[in-house]
């Protein structure tokens, strides 16, 4: 399915002096970058604390189809809409990747009417976050290398380094490689790999982070690996933690650009959905939270990845509280789960309202449109949604931007209004047992009957309770085409468990990984990649861009 082109112009953009201004920004609060783009400070969320938080809105969606459904085009739909009505209104993105931008996947900023501008910008360098975070990781990773170089008076066993060097680029070949090849001069030699950025930990830390002495405390709380008598060690028994904050020194600060309709928006950070938390940093959030009365922000995934994650991670990490949730669907999406069955897409869909109502919150749906479904089968979700006790607008943002989305706006102001402002319900405390949580996770939000346990997990879990890790929460990484671990069980599966086949740490950005199947953190390019469609005119202009 494909929305047809938008042949009438979009207005000019806005300078973002005066997109800053509709905030309550003066121009000498702000950092430019160019006309259309600006870096906030950090203290302006210190300068601005006493004032009220508005109201904040997630977006998350029914389980996706391999293309997915369209929850960054809802989320600034949503938001030029809310602005259209009169409320002051911004979103928050992630930063798109390199890596996915050139490979198969394409942008990260939205499609026909409902994008986010300056979208060439922000899809390839944009301010260089990337690249912080990048050089950050990798003086890290230098460090550790000079560390054993040196006489190695850690003890730092190198078969049990977990600290990768990362690239923003898809590149397979870079996933187990050898370093340290050519003699004693040239450092010593052990098995390593790369990972792409959006999958470093120092990025799930800056997206954390709360202010600069909570990104200096984390990354010096980051395992680098372990002794050969088994002891983690860190990174700041390497000395690199000032060095790597110095570097995110600029990155830490949000992004402000706009939609094509004007409506402000933070698009900062980018940590991968299934490997991290999948949303954009904390202290964005936050700070829009006191420059907006309704704040939009989209999390990767579906409710059982992205937005269980965002609940249990971002929102107790930051002290967020919801006011409600956005699931977007699509008849496709209906149809690739199984169709109008309770147990096919429909019944996917009932889990994910489930879901967010585990969590306390009623939640909105989001039809979004297509020109070329049967307008019946709107009105059959529509319909049954409503049995459901959930209100469900068919969005027309694609194609119309805020105009088309006025009636999803309305519905998620009755929803937001309705809940009194209190905290969210934690499907588990952080004490229980890291198999604990996991069992919760899988039975409750995925619908499993249980969890297996490989032998390798097993072990990682005693090494994580040794060293007093299991009071974190859990990070499950599994397949975001399936509520189980299985791409293939489509719909709302049955009769399944989930197994997982690893453990890792993430001490710094104050989570565990449970790896759950083969996810890899260093993607491939497909056979004819995005880049190769790419070129650059005479004039300076770039074709080919997605």
């Amino acid at each position: 399915m494909s929305n047809p082109a938008i042949t009438s112009p979009a207005p000019p953009p806005r300078r973002i002096r005066e997109v800053a201004r509709d905030l309550g920004l003066d121009p000498e609060e702000i950092l430019p970058h160019g006309h259309y783009i600006a870096k906030i400070p950090v203290a302006e969320l210190d300068a601005r604390a006493n004032q009220p938080d508005g109201r904040l809105i997630l977006v998350s969606a029914m389980t996706p189809t391999p293309q997915g459904e369209g929850k960054t085009t809802a989320t600034i739909g949503l938001a030029d809409a809310l602005r259209r009505l009169g409320h002051r209104a911004m979103f928050c993105l992630r930063e798109p990747s390199l890596g996915p931008y050139f490979g198969i996947k394409g942008g990260g900023t939205g499609g026909g009417r409902a994008q986010v501008i300056p979208a060439e910008d922000i899809n390839l360098h944009f301010v260089g976050d990337m690249y912080s975070v990048e050089k950050a990781n990798n003086l890290l990773c230098a460090m550790l290398d000079n560390h054993l170089q040196h006489g190695n008076e850690l003890g730092i066993d190198p078969r049990r380094i977990v600290m990768r060097r990362v690239i923003d680029f898809n590149e397979r070949s870079l996933r187990d490689i050898v370093i340290g090849l050519g003699g004693p001069l040239n450092g010593v030699p052990r098995r390593d790999g790369f990972n792409i950025t959006p999958a470093s930990e120092v990025m799930a830390i800056l997206c954390l982070a709360r202010d600069y002495r909570d990104l200096g405390e984390r990354m010096a709380r980051i395992v680098v690996g372990f002794t050969y008598k088994g002891a983690p060690i860190r990174a700041d028994a390497v000395q690199a933690p000032g060095a790597m904050q110095v570097l995110l020194r600029d990155a830490i600060h949000p992004n402000l650009v706009q939609s094509l309709e004007g409506t402000p928006a933070f698009v900062h950070g980018g940590p991968f959905a299934n490997i991290a938390q999948g949303t954009n940093t904390s202290i964005a959030t936050r700070l829009a939270l006191k420059l907006a009365d309704y704040v939009v922000t989209e999390a990767g995934f579906a409710t059982d990845l992205g937005a269980e994650k965002f609940f249990h991670i971002k929102c107790r990490a930051a002290g967020l509280t919801p006011a409600t949730a956005v699931i977007v669907a699509t008849v496709k999406a209906i149809a690739y789960h199984g169709g109008f069955k309770e147990i096919g897409g429909l019944g996917n869909l009932a889990k994910h309202i489930e879901n967010i109502r585990l969590f306390g919150l009623d939640p909105v749906v989001c039809v979004s449109h297509f020109p070329d479904d049967n307008p019946n089968d709107y009105a059959r979700i529509v319909r049954f949604c409503a049995r459901q006790g959930v209100e469900a607008v068919v969005s027309k943002h694609f194609d119309q931007g805020g105009q088309g989305a006025i009636d999803l706006a309305r519905a998620v102001v009755r929803a937001a209004t309705r809940r009194r402002r209190r905290a969210l319900r934690f499907l588990y405390p952080l004490d229980a047992p890291i198999r604990k949580k996991l069992e919760v996770i899988a039975t409750k939000v995925y619908g499993a009957d249980g969890v297996n346990f490989d032998r390798a997990a097993l072990n990682h879990i005693e090494t994580l309770d040794q060293h007093g890790f299991n009071t974190l929460p859990v990070c499950v990484a599994k397949t975001p085409l399936s509520l189980s671990d299985r791409a293939d069980l489509r719909g709302r599966p049955g009769g399944f468990s989930i197994t997982v086949n690893e453990l890792r740490l993430s001490a710094g950005a104050g989570f565990v990984v449970a790896v759950c199947g083969n996810i890899v953190t260093m993607p491939g390019l497909p056979k004819v990649p995005a880049a190769a469609r790419i070129r650059m005119l005479p004039s300076g202009q770039a074709t080919g861009l997605t």
